[in-house]
């Protein structure tokens, strides 16, 4: 029996794929429980067209992210820390502190998409990820000074 699921179902199929399940599976677990709706001629069309906006939302998105990208990789993003003669920062600079400094620059940036390997913890030029769309990655560039 064809059905178009409406969530993830584990070992059949992700959510707004159309996909074939087992007849009782279907009738008794996935249609009741809203897992799934059964593939009639109406609801393959309101598929189809779901399927239509969902792909334009996507490259919508994906062009934004793009530019957000560009923006990204043109600016360096000045981090003010307290140190010492050494140029050891007390305290470390964290994804929390860039997602700060990009929020004055304009910016509304999650931290949880700043990638970092470690914190830093010393004065100086560093290039952080940030994570712009599922598959692309930006290259920000950090400075990090002493007040």
């Amino acid at each position: 029996m064809k059905v178009i699921l409406k969530q993830d179902v584990k070992g059949l199929g992700k959510e707004g794929e159309l996909v074939n399940a087992k007849s009782g599976h279907a009738r008794n677990l996935l249609i009741p429980h809203g897992m799934a709706i059964e593939a009639t001629k109406e609801n393959i069309a309101k598929w189809k067209e779901e399927n239509k906006k969902r792909k334009e939302e996507f490259e919508e998105n994906k062009a934004e992210a793009e530019a957000l990208k560009g923006k990204l990789e043109s600016i360096t993003v000045v981090v003010n820390k307290k140190s010492g003669d050494d140029g050891k920062l007390f305290g470390s600079v964290t994804s929390q502190d860039i997602s700060k400094a990009l929020e004055e620059k304009g910016f509304d940036v999650d931290k949880k998409k700043i990638e970092m390997s470690d914190n830093f913890k010393n004065v100086g030029n560093y290039s952080v990820n940030v994570r712009v769309f599922p598959e692309m990655v930006a290259n920000l560039k950090v400075e990090v000074k002493s007040l």
